[in-house]
């Protein structure tokens, strides 16, 4: 048994048709559609998980994983560093609502900072400005 908790989240994909949801009416709302979930926390569920396939050692390293899953090597990278926010933050963004224009991008400069306590800023200065856009819209 490893001393480090496995995390399931179980996801449920909505089915789309032509690029659009199966329900539009909730999209224009501005509410999600039942099951719907952030791309951002996927992909962070999905740096999660890969993290502990690294640590169980059932995948070597990170070009592996970027072998595996046809992506390159930096985009790759850019997935994994999503695991240097503070986990707070972390938490944060895997149970998040869906909040327009919040992305693995944005999240970039806030990532590189290393200070938790800055990060902590730059994210609330983040989805304080990404909410205030999102009413004005």
């Amino acid at each position: 048994m490893s001393d480090f908790p496995e995390v399931t989240y179980s996801v449920d994909f909505a089915v789309r048709r032509r690029g659009r949801l199966e329900n539009p009416a909730a999209r224009q709302l501005g509410e999600p559609a039942e099951g719907f979930i952030p791309r951002v926390a996927r992909l962070l569920a999905l740096a999660i998980r890969l993290e502990g396939l690294i640590r169980k050692q059932t995948i070597a390293d990170y070009a592996e994983l970027a072998r595996r899953g046809r992506v390159s090597r930096p985009r790759m990278t850019q997935i994994m560093k999503l695991l240097d926010l503070a986990p707070d933050l972390q938490e944060q963004i895997l149970f998040l609502p869906p909040l327009p224009r919040l992305n693995e991008r944005n999240l970039r400069p806030i990532v590189g900072c290393i200070d938790w306590h800055q990060q902590r800023h730059l994210f609330e200065e983040l989805i304080s400005r990404l909410d205030k856009s999102g009413k004005s819209a």
